[in-house]
């Protein structure tokens, strides 16, 4: 059963960043939960923040065991893909008054893990 009052601010931040997106990724669940509470719209973009919050984790650990550099390039590029459709559609939602300001930490944390995988992928071009 969904608990309707959570701590949304409860990112510990770790330095590694497959544990900060597999704590991120957790987040979104119980986020998703949330919004599955609310109107037919909020649950429909739900299901797109799950499936994007989710596979930005999952990507980003594919790319750690890459077969080439290309292959790690490639999958650091679609997790940051996912973080910016996640990002949007949070964005989107936050907008619409179906989400709260007690859900903006959890939009800061996509927008500092997108700028996190951003730079990567910046870094990795330059290689």
């Amino acid at each position: 059963m969904y608990m309707e009052t959570r701590d949304w601010n409860r990112f510990t931040k770790p330095y590694d960043l497959r544990k900060r997106l597999f704590e991120y990724a957790c987040v979104i669940v119980d986020l998703v939960q949330y919004l599955q509470t609310k109107d037919e719209v909020a649950r429909s973009l739900s299901d797109q923040v799950l499936r994007a919050g989710n596979s930005a984790g999952a990507n980003y650990e594919e790319a750690d065991d890459g077969s080439s550099s290309a292959d790690t390039r490639g999958k650091r590029r679609i997790t940051l893909r996912e973080l910016k459709e996640a990002l949007f559609r949070l964005r989107v939602l936050r907008e619409t008054g179906r989400l709260g300001p007690e859900h903006d930490p959890v939009i800061q944390e996509t927008l500092e893990l997108k700028r996190i995988v951003a730079t990567l992928v910046n870094k990795s071009k330059k290689q």
